[in-house]
């Protein structure tokens, strides 16, 4: 096909047409970004312990010491998932003993079900299908489904979004996010539920992807830098503050999770555009991600490193769950982070090369949760700014990855690498909620973990090719040259990079950053 950037460039760089696309785009990211991180509310467990039905006749001294005390990591407290024989109860309430006198009576489980907290939740899927106690491993499981969903998502919508466009994928994937978010709330059972919300995960990714690869395409030069890197990031964050606020209001109830979603149509424009960029083009897939020496050592790169942020990412979201303080609050605080962590890596990509601002982006980040060794135990203030301090770390990185992974490939087959990317990054989001059940061997182990993998990505980063300032690739064989051992210098010829040996006492160290 002949160079993109020359068949688009009649549309200008930041006109009336650029804009409006900017704007449509980012309206129609909202309904992603509203979705992404529900289910640490729907899937939270308020405060519970055994139901005692009213027809036990006890009044509430007795329903209180119904209920045996334990020792939970050295505090007393009451039980959530046993009580006293209720016959046994009932029986020491005729006979007139005192509550107080209670001791070494057979216990049984909550047969009559549980009674809930209503401090912060009015109800949420743990409260609604009783997934505590025996059940507590459904919760973790239903987590898992959501980000499989987005896993199947992220390998269907990538080549069919590069064989037949990109807007059927936009326009279905937005309106499967938007119905199966609704019929949520209507779930009567949980196996139900677990199959809309592996839906909702599939429309949530696709739309997303499909919206940054569409907004790449049809913005060229700084507009799409700021597309990239802050518009659609900034309207995504401001999306996840509508969520603790519907959650506060609506009670976390399902409902919360049905959000508007939009679908817009596009002009003439954007459609010639899309045709401008698929004409002549061959049809390639997944497979041809591992085609060549040179993309296959790319894509395996990106693959794991995606991988590990999504792990690091959505498992620091999932251990700020126990953090001090309200919820709500804590909440809208990691939200906030999350536009100075935008901001910066705007910044980054525009002035710095990607290697260089990925990679002090995912070191700050390990950095700073390293430190919660110090505050962990003692003040609960030093432990939350240390946790905000890593996830604008964490998200400054991601922020850039997008925009790095989207450089390196070509038009043709752009959606289905970030498409398998995101696939790898949903896979490292299933493991995720397993994160905090480490915290029983240890409790700073999941804080480790995160901090390890970051590094991990960090050192991962330097075998990639640098883009900044580089022209987008046309074809698989422009692409950028990966960076190995032994030490190569990277050339440029004719605005594209070439790869030669260097000769003795011109060596160029490939890990420098």
């Amino acid at each position: 096909m002949q160079d993109y950037e020359e068949t688009v460039s009649f549309l200008g760089q930041w006109g009336r047409f650029q804009r409006r696309i900017f704007f449509v785009l980012c309206l129609i990211c909202i309904s992603a970004g509203y979705n992404i991180l529900s289910f640490i509310f729907l899937l939270d467990t308020p405060t519970h312990r055994c139901h005692i039905p009213i027809h036990a006749n006890l009044n509430q001294d007795w329903v209180q010491a119904s209920i045996p005390v334990q020792e939970v990591d050295g505090r007393l407290e009451r039980s959530s998932c046993s009580r006293y024989q209720l016959d046994l109860i009932q029986n020491l309430s005729a006979l007139g003993w005192s509550p107080d006198e209670l001791s070494d009576l057979k216990q049984e489980g909550c047969v009559d079900g549980w009674t809930y907290s209503t401090e912060f939740y009015q109800s949420t899927v743990a409260t609604e299908f009783n997934l505590v106690c025996r059940d507590q491993w459904k919760q973790p499981l239903t987590s898992l489904m959501y980000f499989l969903g987005g896993l199947i998502g992220s390998l269907v919508s990538g080549p069919i979004s590069d064989r037949f466009g990109r807007k059927p994928v936009l326009f279905g994937s937005v309106f499967t996010l938007s119905f199966f978010s609704g019929t949520l709330a209507f779930a009567p059972s949980w196996p139900v539920f677990i199959l809309l919300f592996f839906i909702v995960g599939l429309g949530q990714i696709s739309s997303y992807v499909v919206v940054f690869v569409l907004g790449s395409e049809l913005l060229i030069g700084p507009s799409r830098v700021l597309f990239c890197s802050l518009g659609l990031p900034f309207v995504y964050v401001f999306s996840t503050f509508l969520l603790p606020g519907s959650a506060y209001f609506v009670g976390a109830g399902v409902s919360s999770l049905a959000g508007v979603s939009w679908v817009v149509t596009g002009g003439g424009a954007c459609s010639q555009v899309e045709k401008a960029s698929l004409q002549g083009a061959e049809s390639l897939g997944f497979l041809d991600l591992l085609r060549t020496r040179n993309i296959r050592h790319i894509t395996l790169v990106l693959w794991l490193i995606w991988f590990l942020m999504a792990v690091c990412y959505f498992g620091l979201s999932f251990n700020s769950t126990g953090l001090h303080g309200n919820l709500y609050l804590n909440f809208m605080l990691l939200s906030a982070v999350e536009f100075p962590a935008y901001a910066f890596s705007w910044i980054g990509v525009r002035s710095f090369p990607r290697r260089l601002s990925f990679s002090a982006f995912a070191l700050l980040g390990a950095l700073s949760l390293l430190l919660i060794w110090s505050g962990l135990s003692s003040d609960p203030l030093v432990t939350l700014s240390l946790v905000l301090l890593g996830k604008f770390g964490l998200l400054g990185g991601s922020s850039v990855l997008y925009v790095f992974t989207g450089e390196l490939y070509p038009t043709i087959i752009r959606n289905s690498a970030l498409s398998s990317c995101t696939s790898f990054s949903r896979l490292g989001s299933s493991l995720s909620p397993y994160l905090l059940q480490l915290m029983a061997l240890y409790d700073f182990l999941p804080w480790l973990v995160i901090v390890l993998l970051s590094l991990l990505c960090a050192f991962l980063c330097i075998f990639l090719p640098e883009t900044l300032r580089q022209p987008l690739p046309d074809s698989i064989q422009q692409m950028a040259p990966a960076q190995r051992w032994p030490c190569t210098k990277t050339a440029k010829h004719d605005g594209k990079l070439t790869t030669e040996q260097t000769t003795e006492g011109q060596i160029i160290c490939a890990t420098h950053l």
